[in-house]
């Protein structure tokens, strides 16, 4: 062919190295600036999605004046009169409610679910897709189709306006997820330690407590923060089924939002009040919660 062109084998075979090498693995430099450019555009998504969480807390030093103010004002002098108000508007009992059924039903949640999970994964029972189906199929009925029933057994029984009643609740509404969440974390301990367990005469109590719950702990401690989430956020059973006795942290928000207008500094002061705690929960357990994400994530 170099004969027929006129080309040397020397040109050649240059044109043909410098081809190869077009069409091989890109640069140094190319996957420097592709990084780059991707972490540039993770902090940019990053920031629009904390940016309204620092608007709420700025706008809770605001004076009501100032948080109305259009164009917005970013140098203000801070205030703690929105937050003075909350409280002084009884947020108190409130947080106490909330609380109490976030708390109460996760521990439920959590000793309910891991004897399941325990049956589902290691020790299976018969039918075990039909019964991992029955539990996800209860988060599949709207929750506006059962609020009639439940607001007229809890008149007959006179459990409305009951914090017990929506501990109950929020413990049903969680356990489906969290049986899921803890098959998937029990499926990953390894058969021979529980093998080994049974060998040195532990019985089934002495497994779950002393060999495998050590092991899922990080898987517990995100199943727990899931159920605590969902719980502390639950608005639509509350402000159905409660009143004065039993209304929780989103109930308490409604009340900023009058026939007047919006409150929107002490509305984004007692928001920011009723995010800290789950705030605070997920900082505390963030070594564990990393973990236990990772556990049931690659096979």
């Amino acid at each position: 062919m170099s004969v027929i062109t006129g080309e040397s084998p020397q040109r050649a075979g240059s044109a043909a190295r410098s081809a190869s090498s077009s069409d091989g693995p890109p640069s140094r430099t190319g996957r420097t600036v592709r990084g780059v450019l991707l972490t540039t555009l993770a902090w940019v998504l990053g920031l629009a999605f904390f940016f309204p969480v620092l608007w709420m807390v700025l706008t809770g030093f605001k004076t009501e004046a100032e948080a109305f103010q259009s164009p917005p004002t970013l140098f203000f002098v801070p205030t703690l009169e929105q937050y003075a108000g909350v409280f002084e508007r009884g947020v108190g009992p409130y947080l106490l409610n909330s609380l109490w059924a976030t708390t109460a039903s996760t521990l439920l949640v959590i000793v309910l679910a891991v004897p399941a999970a325990y049956a589902l994964s290691i020790r299976p029972v018969r039918k075990t897709s039909d019964v991992l189906f029955f539990f996800i199929s209860t988060k599949m009925l709207p929750a506006a189709a059962v609020i009639v029933p439940l607001y007229v057994t809890t008149q007959t029984f006179g459990i409305a306006d009951n914090i017990w009643t929506l501990t109950v609740l929020y413990t049903a509404m969680n356990l489906p997820i969290a049986v899921w969440m803890m098959r998937s974390f029990l499926m990953e301990v390894p058969v021979e330690i529980l093998e080994a367990a049974h060998v040195d005469g532990a019985t089934l109590p002495q497994t779950l407590r002393r060999v495998l719950l050590p092991v899922v702990a990080p898987g517990i401690a995100a199943t727990a923060l899931i159920c605590v989430i969902f719980s502390w956020n639950e608005f639509f059973f509350a402000v159905n089924l409660t009143a004065a006795n039993a209304a929780t942290v989103p109930v308490f928000l409604v009340g900023f939002m009058t026939s007047e207008g919006l409150y929107w500094a002490q509305l984004s002061a007692a928001a920011t009040l009723a995010s800290l705690p789950v705030v605070l929960a997920g900082w505390i357990a963030q070594k564990q919660l990393v973990r236990g994400l990772s556990m049931g994530a690659v096979k």
